[in-house]
Formats: C-alpha cells, structure tokens, sequence
C-alpha cells in the first residue's frame, strides 16, 4: 500500500463529483484563484473519480474560470464511478495524480463523494479536502450546501406558479420535490410558498392527517391547496399520495407536478455564490495548513473543517421549529 505523506502542496487537483448542484462552478473559480494567489498550480480533474481513473486531467488557470461564477452545473463535468469503488480502480487514479504531481486535491460533492475521498485517503494518503456540493442539504457539518438556496428559489418560483392556476380553477396540486432521504427542500420550499401540508421522509403524515388538514381549508372556503411533497416521503411519491387522498376527498379537482431535475440546473443565487466561495478558498487553505480527510463547510457563519466520517455517518440535525411553523401559518 503506497503512502503519500503530506509536507506542504505545490500543486492540487479539483474535481465534481455526483449530481451537481448550482454554485459548483463559483466554488471552482475560488479553488483555482485562492490557489494561484498562494503560488500553487491547479489541475482541473474532468467527470470526477472516473476522469481521475482515466487521466482527463487538465491544467487550469486564472482565465480558465473567468465568466463562470453566473453559470450552473460544473465546468469540470461530473460522473458516478463504479470503477472507482474497487482499489484497483482507486489505484490507477493515484497514479494518474502522481504522474501529474499533484499532492492534494478538493473535492466538490455529497455523501458519495466524500465516501470515496476518505477510502481514498486511508489507502493512499493523499490530503482531501471536501466542499458541500448538493442540493440535498443533508451532509452534517454545514448549515447549508452549495446549491441547496437556489434549488428552494427555484421550486418556490415553479410553486408560485402553479398557484395561481390552482386558484383560477379550484384546485388542490401535489407538488413534488427532490429529497430522497431528507425533506429540507420540500419543508424550505413548502413554508416560503404557503404550502398547506408538507411531506417529508423525517416525519409520518398518514393519508388521514393530510385530509383533515384539507378539509379544514375547505371549511375556511379556501379556493385551493397546495401540497408539497419529498419524493421519499414513506407515503409515497406525489403521484401516489395524490390517488390515495382522491380516494377520500374530492372536494377540489387533483393534479400532480413532479419538478424533478428543474431544481438541479440555473443560475446560482447570490447566497449560493457566496457560500461556494466561502468553502473553495477555505479548502485551499486548509491543504495549505495541513489539514486532510475532512469537509469545509459553515456553521453559525463561521468555516469549519468536519472529518468525512463524522459528515458520511453523522444525521444532520432537523429543525422541529420549522415543522411547528407549518402548522401555525398555513
């Protein structure tokens, strides 16, 4: 088992790995400024581990991420690697890193990428450091993840819209969000849009609640209703909850919306810009000052570095403050 034992950094990689998520690219642009400023070359690693595994590495320089920061997805292209999940696989993508001399790397992702950078680490010893790319928001060690405020922007705009036909033809809309594991952007986005109910995987709702909490509206003559739910809500996704409730109540016409990938793609907001550039500079610096094996992420408005382990295993505490909301002011 080769070791690569860290005693200062010349040169970095940064690579996207997993779905992307809005403000990939402005956390690459901080990557690459913070490590030229520090007189550190960088290599841009295409379509993550799987580009890692067959050496599309590039050098990237100051120009190479002009005009980017405005723009979604990711510049570097990203990809799932099962390759990358055998040690032969990881083996021949830190040959590919030593054949370019890079001693450090910044690895912009979620879960499943941070799961690979530490099996990474402990087998070869390269220092990682991850930025919280995922609109998910579920990776402990960050309030937030890039990404994850425009997503809820961009869900709260498409409910929006869907609100205003919904009043126009009496109409009760299941809207259905991203969160196959966690109900953030379905609860963010619910309580910025004036849902009635919002579904969400950390908590049961049972057909019967939800009819209740509709025939309350119904009661206060309410022309329509909106219901947003995660797609991994234990009831099921919109669709099915959607058939299960017109069993029982059909006081409004039903419809559903799945907006499904919509919410991965745009322009970053203002927040998702800054916090991407936040973390990239933090990352760079933390190689600069030793650190490895850890995430980059914010809490209480100040940078902090988490192990991968604690990020990878720990749950991200959930907010019963904003599910108590819900029930106030719907």
């Amino acid at each position: 088992m080769c070791f690569y034992y860290f005693y200062g950094v010349k040169k970095i990689g940064v690579f996207t790995s997993g779905g992307d998520s809005p403000g990939m690219n402005a956390c690459i642009r901080a990557v690459v400024r913070t490590a030229l400023y520090n007189s550190i070359e960088v290599a841009g690693i295409m379509r993550g581990y799987n580009g890692m595994i067959h050496n599309e590495i590039v050098p990237m320089y100051s120009h190479s991420v002009s005009n980017i920061i405005q723009q979604g997805g990711t510049i570097l292209k990203t990809a799932r690697s099962e390759e990358f999940m055998t040690f032969e696989g990881r083996k021949k993508a830190f040959q590919n890193l030593q054949k370019h001399s890079i001693e450090g790397l910044v690895a912009i992702g979620g879960n499943g990428t941070f799961t690979g950078a530490k099996v990474f680490y402990e087998e070869f010893g390269i220092p990682i450091i991850g930025c919280p790319g995922t609109i998910d928001n579920d990776l402990y060690g960050t309030d937030y993840t890039i990404g994850f405020d425009t997503a809820i922007n961009t869900a709260v705009d498409a409910i929006d819209k869907i609100r205003d036909t919904a009043n126009s033809h009496d109409r009760l809309f299941f809207i259905e969000v991203m969160g196959r594991d966690t109900g953030y952007i379905a609860l963010h986005s619910g309580i910025a849009s004036g849902a009635e109910v919002v579904l969400i995987p950390e908590t049961l709702t049972s057909i019967d609640e939800i009819i209740e909490i509709l025939n309350l509206g119904k009661e206060r003559k309410k022309s329509s209703s909106i219901v947003v739910v995660a797609e991994g809500d234990e009831e099921g996704g919109a669709l099915e909850i959607a058939n299960k409730v017109k069993e029982k109540f059909n006081y409004y016409s039903t419809r559903v919306m799945i907006l499904g990938h919509l919410q991965r793609g745009g322009r970053p907001t203002a927040n998702d810009r800054i916090l991407a550039g936040r973390l990239g500079a933090a990352a760079v610096q933390g190689l600069l000052e030793g650190k490895k094996n850890v995430m980059a992420g914010v809490v209480n408005q100040e940078v902090i570095f988490t192990p991968f382990e604690d990020c990878i295993q720990k749950k991200k505490p959930f907010s019963d403050a904003f599910l108590q909301l819900i029930d106030l002011i719907r």
